[in-house]
């Protein structure tokens, strides 16, 4: 039984990933279609407020976050990276380079996101999941490598989007205190009101119809794809989250031929076949051994099947607020919230 819920949990993060990965990898040539219309800046906050517009009703209902001094300023940081440079340049990108180059180049966020992780939380990549990322990077090299060179300016600011998104993705998937509704409407209420404050002033108001779908797409492409990441993330682990939502940057890519008229070429097919073998590879890793649970105290919702969350494992506090009690097993896992420990 316990195998059985743990791999459930393991199924639950990998969908809800998937499923971020088509919502966002739609919004990027969504947004295409209205960032001539709109600058910058504003597009950026209009973006992020449409996506605390879609978290909000879910975050009201959730209970208040009791978040340590350490976990706010997560928190914040996450907010400045994720949701107030990163969305500008990107849409900077956009404003410089097709839109299905955009959305490939996007695969850059799979490499920032493992290493930050890897690096400064510790979270443990393995020898398959490592190579697994390797070669998700490489579908992204034969992407690269025939690309026209006019896009050199685009793929600079890509790139620095990518980094800023790997340290909010890194951090976010680490913040148990908060539920994944209260990160997104605390992306988009205080980076979307900035960067919209900012755009009025420098370019003025844009046309109410392209106000509209700024915010629709930001609305499923960043609220709902946001809050989806961050739910399965915090069951598979930031890099192998990650490495799920590398499918993004296709679909974007595939999307930006109906839609932006960008063709798909072979070497396309190639690279996105390559990417999803990477995927495969991550996805089907194994890592287990014995380790000890220390006391810890967090927010998220109870899955009844999950060992950890068995009646003699926790004391449940208030709402989906709970304390683990101490207890050492084995068992397969994965950098979790619940497996944050060294190796």
């Amino acid at each position: 039984m316990e195998e059985t819920g743990r791999h459930a949990t393991q199924r639950n993060g990998w969908a809800w990933c998937a499923l971020a990965a088509v919502l966002f990898g739609a919004a990027t040539p969504a947004t295409k279609l209205v960032v001539d219309h709109v600058g910058a800046v504003t597009l950026a906050g209009l973006l992020y407020l449409g996506a605390a517009v879609a978290a909000a009703p879910f975050a009201f209902r959730e209970q208040r976050s009791t978040a340590s001094l350490r976990q706010r300023s997560r928190l914040l940081i996450a907010v400045a990276f994720g949701g107030g440079v990163a969305p500008v340049l990107l849409v900077l990108a956009l404003d410089r380079t097709p839109a299905g180059t955009v959305s490939l180049f996007l695969n850059l966020e799979l490499v920032a996101t493992a290493v930050i992780a890897r690096v400064f939380l510790q979270e443990h990549i393995g020898r398959r999941a490592g190579l697994g990322i390797v070669i998700v990077v490489l579908g992204d090299v034969i992407l690269a490598g025939t690309s026209d060179a006019g896009v050199a300016v685009g793929a600079v600011l890509v790139a620095v989007t990518c980094v800023c998104w790997g340290i909010d993705n890194a951090i976010t998937a680490s913040l148990d205190s908060y539920t994944p509704s209260q990160i997104t409407l605390a992306k988009g209420v205080v980076a979307g009101s900035v960067n919209l404050a900012l755009g009025l002033i420098l370019a003025g108001s844009p046309a109410a119809r392209f106000v509209v779908a700024a915010l629709a797409i930001g609305a499923l492409g960043y609220g709902l794809s946001i809050t989806m990441w961050i739910t399965g993330a915090r069951l598979v682990g930031a890099a192998r989250g990650q490495v799920i939502f590398a499918l993004a940057p296709f679909i974007g890519a595939l999307l930006a031929w109906p839609v932006n008229g960008d063709r798909i070429t072979s070497t396309t097919v190639v690279a996105f076949t390559v990417s999803l073998v990477g995927v495969i590879v991550v996805a089907t890793s194994h890592h287990g051994h014995s380790h000890r649970h220390e006391h810890m105290e967090h927010a998220h919702p109870i899955d009844q099947s999950d060992p950890h969350h068995r009646s003699e494992a926790i004391e449940v506090l208030s709402g989906t607020q709970h304390r683990h009690l101490s207890i050492r097993h084995e068992h397969e896992h994965l950098p979790d919230i619940h497996h944050r420990h060294t190796h």
